[in-house]
């Protein structure tokens, strides 16, 4: 297994830069597991592939505005992108600029003063902050999207689920990004169920893998957390015939890690803390049945996690016919149903 066999071509047109509105209406492309045949529908629709007593598992987490402005003791303009709380004054973050070495002074406009307390790898650093950040982040933060995203976002929810309550995250679980308070209600009425879960996105979510061998690839750490009460209402659903729906990546990542530690019949253990659960083909799932995901980049971890559900030259293929249809690819893309 090569990082290249996990390569596909997409040009730029093919990724969207605006949001489908409503969120149901983006298209979705139904993948069997068992080799059947493509089938293109719009989300709106998912409900006929679901049935009573499944569940939904969603990822609650809330997207921060976490790209702000700060100037060094010299005066020099800088970005800081908050990645990571550590405690309440110190965060895991990016700082854009030259010389932000230990001890370096900073200063939020319009808010607290800050020092850079170590170096971690490239742009990252750990900065401790004078005074809390979280309540100045509305005033001073702007939405992280998504590098390959050029056009300003007009209505800053749009980046955030409908479900969004746990702040934290650099980066919306987009494959949650399509669902509508009435697609719910009506998924509701029929009897599907929903358990909620959270994981804290990072950035490194987008970034490419570029070792040649993915083994070698150093997988990010995501905080994540299934409660005692979710735990069993999965664990329920599985016994009484049901199937797991992950939402997105980052209900895969929070499942499979808490399924790690279950106990003989269950399906799933509660867990609180922080996940490197690196999923690549050959890797057998225990909890996810299901799987709704967006279109994902080339040579990432989250191509490798969905070509470890289908199979790689499946889902390859499954791409390159969504190009021919004219899906839209990445976060405010179309949505595939793995099943």
């Amino acid at each position: 297994m090569r990082t290249d066999d996990f390569y596909y071509d997409l040009p730029e047109a093919f990724i969207a830069q605006t949001p489908v509105e409503p969120r149901h209406h983006s298209r979705l492309c139904v993948l069997p597991r068992d080799g059947g045949a493509l089938e293109h529908r719009h989300f709106w629709e998912i409900d006929e592939y679901l049935n009573p007593g499944d569940l939904l598992v969603i990822n609650r987490t809330r997207v921060i505005p976490a790209r702000i402005h700060a100037r060094k003791d010299t005066g020099g303009k800088i970005e800081v992108l908050l990645l990571r709380r550590e405690d309440a004054y110190t965060w895991e973050a990016m700082v854009g600029g030259k010389r932000l070495n230990e001890g370096r002074r900073i200063q939020i406009e319009n808010g607290p003063g800050a020092e850079i307390v170590a170096v971690l790898d490239g742009p990252r650093r750990l900065v401790r902050f004078d005074a809390p950040v979280e309540p100045f982040l509305p005033q001073v933060g702007q939405m992280p999207l998504p590098p390959y995203i050029h056009i300003p976002l007009q209505d800053p929810e749009r980046y955030q689920t409908v479900y969004s309550q746990t702040p934290g995250s650099a980066a919306a679980p987009t494959a949650g990004l399509h669902f509508t308070p009435e697609l719910m209600e009506r998924l509701k009425e029929k009897g599907v169920g929903f358990a909620d879960v959270t994981l804290h996105v990072g950035l490194d979510t987008f970034a490419p893998v570029t070792e040649d061998d993915p083994e070698e690839h150093q997988i990010h750490t995501e905080w994540c957390e299934l409660s005692p009460d979710v735990a069993e209402q999965i664990n329920a659903a599985k016994r009484a015939g049901g199937r797991i729906i992950a939402v997105g990546t980052t209900s895969v990542r929070t499942l499979e890690t808490a399924a790690q530690t279950a106990a003989p019949g269950d399906v799933v253990a509660p867990f609180s803390g922080p996940t490197s659960i690196y999923i690549l083909p050959g890797y057998s799932f225990k909890a996810v049945d299901v799987m709704i995901t967006n279109f994902h980049l080339p040579r990432s971890t989250l191509l490798m996690l969905v070509s470890a559900f289908v199979g790689r030259e499946r889902i390859l293929a499954a791409y390159e016919e969504a190009k021919a249809e004219g899906y839209r690819f990445f976060s405010f893309g179309d949505a595939m149903l793995l099943m």
